[in-house]
């Protein structure tokens, strides 16, 4: 489980790589014509706003219960997920795959390939390092559990998405890494373009993936499996109490 803290700090790390990365991807862009290159800048400035929208999700989460609403608001954090998600699938998917296709059907020549490469290969070094951060900490809170089962499972919406977003945008920059010096060396600027739509469906894989583990926590998804045996064996041990015959629970936010 989760402090705020812990999730806090994972959120802005992202924010501020990300920030960093979005203006020296713009700049290269506009330099070099690259469309991979703007479809990574579109998809890094997409991703400042949605670790933004999960602050303000970290932030919502910790109000304390009150009469409106006994169970607390740890819900929130949910609600705030699920709309970095629909972002990541507009502003970052949807985005690059009409830049992609605009490419490959108007290709333009790349120029100045070099400051491409070069801010791109910074890029990588900048995200693979919260990527790795993110995994590091995953692997932390996962103990013996299989990594992609604990992705399913986790109740700690906010450092999925940040770790689905970072890793998206390893691959991400890892195609661009192709395409533009392909672009380049051929003189079809529709290498450049098809790198740009990869990186788009890419980014819409990933946001239904998001969508579909945050909208199980929104709706209402049962505790972690492995606090039933304790909570059995809490009412064994309470005087007066015989057995559970049933018991329902509902994940309210992250621990």
């Amino acid at each position: 489980m989760s402090s705020g803290n812990e999730s806090t700090s994972h959120i802005i790390q992202s924010l501020l790589i990300n920030v960093a990365i979005a203006i020296v991807k713009a700049i290269a862009a506009f330099f070099t014509g690259s469309g991979a290159m703007l479809a990574e800048a579109l998809h890094s400035s997409a991703d400042c706003g949605n670790q933004l929208l999960l602050l303000v999700g970290v932030r919502q989460a910790r109000k304390k219960a009150d009469a409106s609403h006994p169970l607390g608001y740890g819900r929130d954090v949910y609600f705030w997920s699920f709309l970095v998600a629909l972002m990541l699938f507009t502003g970052g998917g949807v985005v690059s795959i009409y830049e992609g296709i605009h490419k490959i059907i108007t290709p333009e020549k790349v120029e100045r390939v070099w400051i491409g490469i070069g801010i791109l290969l910074i890029s990588l070094a900048l995200e693979g390092t919260a990527t790795w951060s993110n995994i590091r900490e995953l692997n932390r809170r996962r103990a013996a559990k299989p990594f992609f089962k604990y992705l399913r499972d986790t109740k700690d919406s906010d450092l999925v998405v940040v770790f689905a977003e970072n890793a998206a945008a390893v691959l991400g920059l890892v195609f661009a890494l192709v395409a533009l010096p392909v672009a380049y060396v051929t003189g079809d600027g529709r290498w450049d373009g098809a790198g740009s739509l990869v990186i788009g469906l890419v980014l819409v894989g990933v946001a239904i993936f998001l969508a579909i583990e945050v909208k199980s926590l929104l709706v209402g998804e049962a505790a972690d499996e492995e606090l039933d045996p304790i909570i059995r064996q809490v009412v064994a041990d309470t005087a007066g109490m015989e057995r559970v015959l049933n018991m329902i629970t509902v994940q309210q936010g992250p621990g």
